[in-house]
């Protein structure tokens, strides 16, 4: 038996080719959600530079519903900064416009920044679930043509009657195979699950800073 990659492929069982398949299509799909993430956090990070001098100018003036209005553009939808900036200078001028106390303004305000930060995590998260799920499984999948893999073995010495390598090659291939592809696809998941999730880690840090910020310049602007 020769042991190339297309000869042992060509020596596997249906179930151990459908194990490999399966892990390779895994493997497919972390390396497009990790494209698409990367993509998704790049326009996010390109158009919060773009937005974030324009902003820090109006609020400066006092130009806050020229504010609101600028990071409510479905332009900017994507940048996490504006994100935030509107929630809370939404909240902001809607509690302005009802009379409510100081307080209760600079609280509502916060809520708001708070909802946005919380529901633009969600959509940076998206797809991250999958690649855990990617990571935690592909190992169990390769070990299901491991365990077919010795089956094919012990058939192998049961048709030729002696334990020789020949008779078990096959089939311990096909182990070693099926093993070594799941772990590979594990392997990959999870680094690219820790890439993504260090790379929200700093968005999160930069909506709470961006929240803090917009709070500190209503609380100072309420107290003139």
């Amino acid at each position: 038996m020769q042991f190339g990659l297309i000869e042992m492929w060509n020596q596997m069982a249906f179930i151990a080719r459908t194990v490999a398949i399966i892990l390779i299509v895994l493997s497919l799909v972390t390396i497009y959600l990790l494209i698409e993430r990367i993509l998704t956090y790049g326009s996010a990070k390109r158009k919060s530079r773009e937005i974030a001098p324009k902003l820090s100018d109006l609020l400066k003036k006092g130009m806050i519903s020229e504010a609101l209005a600028l990071s409510s553009k479905a332009e900017y939808r994507g940048s996490h900064l504006a994100r935030v900036t509107a929630g809370g200078t939404r909240e902001f001028v809607e509690a302005k416009q009802v009379n409510l106390d100081t307080q209760e303004i600079i609280d509502s305000a916060e809520r708001g920044c708070e909802r946005a930060n919380t529901m633009f995590e969600q959509e940076l998260r998206r797809g991250l679930s999958w690649m855990a799920t990617i990571a935690t499984s592909s190992p169990f999948i390769g070990l299901f043509g491991t365990i077919f893999g010795i089956m094919n073995a012990f058939r192998g010495m049961a048709r030729t009657g002696s334990g020789g390598i020949g008779a078990v090659a096959g089939g311990i291939a096909e182990a070693l195979i099926t093993t070594g592809v799941g772990i590979l696809v594990a392997i990959i998941a999870l680094w690219c699950f820790n890439y993504l999730n260090s790379r929200i880690e700093i968005y999160k840090a930069e909506m709470a800073n961006t929240s803090s910020q917009l709070l500190d310049y209503f609380i100072r602007k309420e107290g003139k």
